[in-house]
């Protein structure tokens, strides 16, 4: 899968919620594997941890050390019909959270959708 490589994105406060928008599609279309997380968060961690055990690079981009990360979070939420975190999206496609990202490791489902 790759080398294990894991690029964190903190940038400042986006002009409107079209700039957000185009944000989250920007990442989730250049980057394989996407997880909008809180660094506090143990869901967040538990999802983190299944991608480093597979040894598959990620994007992280962590809301509550962004200046923008609430109103990045209210957009998750419109776009994806969940407010909460981690969102992880795997080839543009929103997967769930740390519990569902496990589940899809423990039944087998998750290396295929990383291959894809």
């Amino acid at each position: 899968m790759g080398s294990q490589s894991t690029k964190i994105v903190r940038t400042s406060k986006m002009a409107s919620s079209a700039d957000v928008q185009l944000f989250i599609k920007k990442a989730v279309t250049d980057n394989k594997v996407v997880v909008f997380s809180k660094s506090y968060c143990p869901y967040c961690t538990m999802a983190k941890e299944v991608f480093q055990k597979v040894k598959q690079p990620m994007t992280v981009i962590e809301l509550d050390e962004r200046d923008d990360g609430a109103v990045i979070q209210e957009t998750l939420a419109q776009m994806t019909g969940f407010r909460t975190v981690p969102q992880v999206f795997i080839n543009g496609n929103c997967v769930g959270g740390g519990t569902d990202v496990k589940a899809l490791h423990s039944s087998g489902k998750l290396e295929p959708m990383l291959i894809g």
